[in-house]
């Protein structure tokens, strides 16, 4: 519930405190006459009884009904409102405003009814009613405002109740968009900790080896692998302050220098690719995202002793291709957690993205963007 906007409930207390408000006001002419010229004690309990009766069903039937707790025996209650309504003008007399009365039942006939009884319901109260005016002598006024009244009060009660429920609906869808936006945004953050704190992590872990493996052996080459924990680690926070912000840029062409760096270091055999100057934009973030998964993949799932990049531009789009020689020792079942997530960016992109083992022992993973970017669900 956002703040600031009644409650449902509030709404439809107004609606109903509105409409007794309506009716009291099309009855005050004749409560006005007896409290104040006819004076009869009797006539008066008979008036404030009914008028009272008929607020209090009206109320309930119409407070149920925005409430979305329609039910069969609610056509009793409408039956009663229309017995005593028909029942008071003969009773009370025909020409003190009572007349007024039998326009009151109409309002709740589309609210209580299906739509097809409703229809010929009005239809009938709309015959009905100015005939029982006439039999009972009413002015031919009347009878003409009851004739227009009708159909108008079956119909503003029926368009309250369903503009009061379309409005409902519409809170309820937008706080699902709400919901569901906030779950995306989740998804969002976690699919960039996994793509970011994956890979720096394993690079860390990496160079943290390796100076181990030269500290007996090569001082200069142990402070060299500090120095480069330490900036990895620095890159790896400001990387996490970007993503918790939202605006975390991905470059392709570092994203294959870093991966080719840090394959070399762990003694794999990795060129560093040539990557056609002047791609797209729209590229990068897709595309970096599959060079990191592919470098984590590759450190984390396999002992590989070398890997092959390449990247390819044409007016089709831009290819990346990752390959190599440890689908021979990779772990069983072992697919890296991050390639599904990569699948879901490529496609998104209006890509095609493939990773899997090859006949000769390696490991395969190719991704491609077009160079024209796909357009955004709901964009002209």
């Amino acid at each position: 519930m956002q703040p600031g906007i009644p409650r449902p409930t509030v709404i439809a207390a107004i609606l109903v405190g509105m409409t007794a408000l309506t009716l009291s006001g099309l009855l005050l002419p004749a409560l006005w006459y007896e409290v104040f010229h006819r004076r009869d004690a009797g006539y008066l309990l008979l008036a404030l009884t009914g008028v009272g009766a008929v607020l209090a069903l009206y109320a309930r039937l119409l407070w149920l009904n925005l409430m979305r707790r329609t039910a069969p025996g609610h056509r009793f209650g409408l039956a009663a409102i229309a017995l005593i309504c028909w029942a008071m003008p003969p009773l009370l007399g025909t020409g003190q405003g009572w007349g007024n009365a039998l326009l009151v039942p109409a309002g709740l006939i589309a609210v209580v009814l299906p739509v097809r009884e409703a229809i010929a319901a009005t239809a009938a109260a709309t015959a009905l009613t100015p005939v029982y005016a006439v039999l009972l002598g009413l002015p031919a006024l009347t009878v003409l405002y009851e004739v227009t009244g009708i159909p108008l009060a079956a119909f503003s009660g029926y368009v309250t109740v369903w503009l009061f429920h379309v409005v409902q609906e519409l809170r309820e869808a937008r706080a699902e968009l709400a919901r569901s936006a906030v779950g995306e945004e989740r998804l969002r953050f976690a699919r960039d900790l996994h793509d970011v704190l994956g890979h720096s992590l394993q690079a860390v872990a990496l160079r943290a080896e390796v100076a181990e493996r030269f500290l007996e052996r090569d001082d200069g080459r142990v402070r060299k692998e500090l120095t480069e924990i330490q900036t990895m680690a620095r890159d790896a926070v400001r990387d996490v302050r970007e993503v918790v912000r939202g605006y975390r840029a991905t470059n392709l062409r570092t994203e294959l220098d870093g991966m080719s760096a840090v394959l070399r270091a762990a003694g794999m055999r990795c060129e560093r690719p040539a990557v056609p100057p002047s791609l797209p934009a729209h590229v990068h973030e897709p595309l970096g995202r599959v060079a990191r998964e592919a470098a984590t993949n590759v450190l984390r799932h396999s002992s590989a002793t070398w890997c092959e990049i390449t990247v390819a531009a044409d007016a089709g789009g831009v290819r990346v291709e990752i390959v190599n020689d440890g689908a021979a020792r990779r772990s069983s079942g072992d697919a890296g957690s991050g390639l599904a997530g990569l699948a879901e960016r490529i496609t998104a992109a209006g890509g095609e993205f493939t990773a899997g083992p090859g006949g000769d022992g390696t490991f395969r993973v190719t991704a491609s963007v077009p160079m024209v970017p796909v357009p955004a669900e709901g964009e002209a």
